[in-house]
């Protein structure tokens, strides 16, 4: 955006599917791949990042999201301060939905440590 300056991107990625063989077990979670959009929101000018995710796969039994926000830190501007807000939601599963939620929170706090 030109009288903004902030540089918009939509996106959409393919993630392996991760989810363990023996869920897998249940055919709608038996799929190669993974899809997810994200948007992101650049501006040089305050120097800040904000991105948007979700997931575009499994829509109908699962909702997975996540913000996340780069800034310069106030301590050092050679810093960034990094902020991250997630959502898992499994229905339609029956007795699965604790246990796929359980593990898509585990797999995403690994990520988050990395």
């Amino acid at each position: 955006d030109l009288s903004t300056g902030i540089i918009y991107r939509r996106r959409i990625a393919t993630c392996q599917n991760v989810i363990p063989e023996i869920l897998r077990k249940v055919s709608v979670l038996k799929v190669p791949d993974i899809y997810l959009e994200e948007e992101s929101w650049l501006n040089m000018q305050k120097r800040n990042m904000a991105m948007k995710t979700h997931c575009l796969t499994w829509t109908e039994y699962a909702s997975l999201s996540e913000e996340s926000v780069f800034r310069e830190s106030l301590e050092n501007p050679n810093w960034t301060d990094f902020t991250q807000k997630g959502r898992i939601s499994v229905t339609g599963a029956g007795l699965l939905n604790c246990v796929l939620e359980a593990f898509a929170q585990s797999f995403l706090k690994q990520g988050v440590r990395k």
